[in-house]
């Protein structure tokens, strides 16, 4: 693997950078700049560079309800799979969900999204739902981490 930074989202480009690795790997759920701000101020969001190339990003949602549950994404662009990127988004985002009190830690993935799919099962998240939200048609997975 190249050498791999990972930084919180700061800034106008990185918001674009951010909303742009999200859009090319759920395209069903694009975002204007506008709802990535939104969502910048409720969860954490970072983006990953191989050098100055940005190859990824990731999301924490924070901790809720009784079980402590939060959401850790990580999103890695298709031609830089395979190379330790996605791992250390991972390994970083669910970190930070730790430190802010997570006891159960769950992800989405986008059904067709099957490198998303191995990835999360690699790590020993199970599948706990499918659905199709209102008024669409693409097939989500919900999944939740069983290892520690």
């Amino acid at each position: 693997m190249t050498d791999l930074r990972i930084e919180p989202v700061d800034g106008e480009a990185m918001l674009e950078q951010w909303r742009h690795v999200h859009n090319a790997i759920v395209p069903p759920a694009a975002m204007s700049l506008d709802e990535v701000r939104a969502r910048a101020a409720r969860y954490h969001l970072e983006n990953a560079y191989a050098g100055d190339v940005l190859v990824g990003c990731s999301t924490v949602r924070p901790p809720e309800g009784e079980e402590a549950v939060a959401t850790v994404i990580a999103r890695v662009l298709p031609e830089f799979r395979r190379r330790g990127h996605g791992a250390a988004l991972y390994d970083r985002a669910l970190a930070h969900a730790r430190v802010l009190g997570a006891r159960v830690v769950e992800t989405c993935v986008l059904a067709v999204n099957e490198d998303g799919l191995r990835f999360a099962a690699a790590r020993e998240f199970v599948e706990t739902e499918r659905y199709v939200l209102d008024g669409e048609s693409d097939l989500w997975v919900d999944l939740r981490l069983t290892g520690a």
